[in-house]
């Protein structure tokens, strides 16, 4: 399975605040910066965060963003399935199904299964988790902000 680059860049965006926190408040610009990604792309990213409660923004001169929960209780499941379009094929999404052979075919019983256990796979592990070595990561952020 391929993550989109849009959830791709919302756990990324976790795990650098994650590995931030209790430090300064995030700017955007800096992380759009450490990962190479547009101001524009990471405030939609950070905008939809901030919806689904993971994140906190801070308006001002002195603003900017943080983890709105502990990195324990930010599931890697749960924000793949509220940012990623997993209509992997086209019958799981019954709205727009033309596929022909929809009503007999077994393949997306297939599918689905693999989904699951990819999902639940995921569903074992935190923000937490991902960042456990919090160290290193810091010093590549710290190393990628100093170079930006």
């Amino acid at each position: 399975m391929h993550l989109t680059s849009y959830t791709d860049y919302a756990l990324r965006t976790l795990v650098y605040l994650g590995t931030k926190q209790g430090l300064s408040l995030a700017k955007i610009k800096d992380i759009a910066s450490v990962y190479n990604i547009s101001n524009n792309h990471m405030s939609k990213v950070v905008y939809e965060l901030g919806q689904l409660g993971l994140i906190k923004t801070t308006r001002g001169k002195n603003g900017g963003i943080q983890l709105a929960v502990a990195p324990e209780e930010i599931n890697i499941g749960t924000v793949v399935r509220k940012t990623e379009n997993l209509h992997i094929v086209e019958c799981f999404d019954q709205s727009n199904n033309t596929c022909i052979i929809s009503s007999a075919c077994k393949l997306k019983f297939v599918l689905n299964e693999a989904l699951q256990a990819y999902l639940r796979v995921l569903d074992d592990y935190t923000l937490a988790d991902v960042i456990s070595n919090h160290v290193d990561l810091l010093n590549i952020f710290n190393f990628q902000e100093q170079n930006a």
